[in-house]
């Protein structure tokens, strides 16, 4: 419809009705009544056109008026009144302005929330989230006040809990991040318990995510789980002598709280913290109540310091039983591995290597742990025949050959094996002395390896 003729419509309505008028922020309906109503609409409908198209010069004027008279009338004062006042920010060269701008921004989305909060979809802590979005993007990093937006979104994770908007939880952190920085001793058990929160709402909502096989919404809370246990992980607040005085009392004061418990167990494996004594004692409590491989890990780990690998090992067998992921699975066999090594039980240490590469094929440092093994007994395959012990070497090379080329984080050290123990293959002139032992040929390792491998 023609501009021009909805104005002269609206004006003789404007006529008709004058004697009601009242504006919509004054009587708390949608449009208002009367003159105003009509007022109202009549620059909700010039203002959205421009504005769809991204003439928002033309479309100031009229929106200014809506937004201002008759704010509970329709989403799209907020929709676009964002893009409208964020166009007028990128346009202003004056600083003192441009600053009044973003504080006019703000205040969009705070009557958003005033009037169109309760949106089942894009509630509260949706627009709050993009409010701290915009604010941090339009004043940059440095120039923002970090305890105003920790605010705004601090009201917001508190309000709703593990439904908060995952980019809100993200934010969140942001700021607390940045309070840290300007007083790190203060404010680091702060810091941390932010941290456990909004790591608890991602970690909820990527189970609800998984389960509910949303490849979207997995993508984008396992990216923003990423960046917080990143920024968490390399602040100096997450070092273990830190964590264990800030939790000790927490872990003894809930020690029938299960998911604190589990939450804590979690954060310190996070943070590599698994050496210590709150570690030990959460992996106890929460494996009372209710067993689980992260638990008996902890339980694991513990008996391992004491030196009690008989325990030890007992636990990491009821880890590995209870764990459901491969990977973790695969870790917990390889640590068996370990242990049974550490008693010189071969044959037992290979044993779990190979489970260990069973859940986790890729797990390079299962096939080192199996050549070392190999190099190390030898001389005890073959006490009596020099040159046949040295056969030995060729199996092993074989496991560091293969750790090489599936994974790639312990090449180096793969490398530096290979280029050692090549030097103790039998010589030509030792193999020319055992006439069964021709290069190229297969033979079979004896003793407690009992592999083939090939002559060199």
């Amino acid at each position: 419809m023609n501009i021009k003729v909805l104005l002269v419509a609206a004006g003789c309505m404007m006529g008709t009705f004058g004697a009601y008028a009242q504006k919509g922020v004054d009587n708390g309906t949608q449009f208002g009544s009367g003159e105003d109503s009509i007022r109202c609409i009549t620059n909700i409908s010039l203002f959205v056109p421009y504005a769809k198209v991204g003439n928002f010069q033309d479309a100031l004027e009229f929106w200014k008026i809506a937004y201002e008279e008759c704010p509970a009338a329709t989403k799209d004062l907020y929709l676009y009144g964002v893009r409208i006042v964020g166009w007028q920010i990128a346009n202003e060269q004056d600083p003192a302005k441009r600053d009044a701008l973003i504080d006019d921004l703000m205040a969009v989305y705070d009557k958003r929330v005033k009037y169109f909060g309760d949106d089942a979809r894009y509630g509260k802590d949706w627009i709050v989230s993009r409010k701290a979005q915009d604010y941090l993007q339009y004043k940059g990093a440095d120039k923002i006040d970090p305890q105003l937006m920790y605010n705004w979104l601090g009201e917001v994770v508190k309000e709703y809990g593990v439904k908060t908007e995952p980019l809100a939880a993200s934010l969140y952190m942001f700021a607390s991040h940045q309070l840290l920085l300007k007083d790190p001793e203060n404010f680091k058990p702060q810091y941390v318990n932010d941290y456990l929160t909004a790591a608890g709402i991602l970690d909820e909502q990527l189970n609800q995510a998984q389960e509910g096989g949303n490849e979207k919404e997995i993508i984008a809370i396992t990216t923003y789980k990423t960046g917080i246990d990143n920024g968490f992980a390399t602040s100096g607040a997450a070092d273990c002598e830190t964590l264990q005085n800030i939790y000790a009392s927490k872990v003894e004061e809930n020690k029938d709280n299960l998911e604190f418990l589990k939450e804590t167990v979690s954060l310190l494996r996070r943070m590599r913290c698994q050496e210590i004594e709150v570690y030990f004692a959460a992996a106890n409590y929460a494996h009372r109540i209710e067993p689980t491989a992260e638990s008996a890990i902890g339980l694991g780990r513990q008996a391992v310091k004491a030196e009690d690998f008989d325990k030890a090992t007992q636990y990491f067998e009821e880890a590995a039983e209870l764990a459901t992921e491969d990977e973790i699975k695969g870790d917990i066999y390889y640590t068996l591995a370990l242990l049974a090594a550490g008693k010189n039980n071969y044959s037992r240490a290979r044993q779990y290597a190979q489970r260990s590469l069973e859940a986790n094929p890729n797990n390079g440092s299962a096939y080192l742990l199996i050549g070392k093994l190999y190099a190390s007994t030898a001389k005890s395959v073959y006490p009596n025949d020099a040159v046949m012990a040295k056969t030995v070497y060729y199996a092993a090379v074989d496991k560091f050959e293969r750790a090489r080329q599936v994974d790639s984080e312990v090449a180096g050290e793969a490398n530096t094996l290979i280029n050692t123990y090549r030097s103790y293959f039998p010589s030509t002139e030792e193999l020319f002395m055992h006439p069964d032992l021709d290069k190229g040929k297969q033979i079979t390792i004896g003793g407690w390896i009992n592999e083939r491998t090939t002559i060199r």
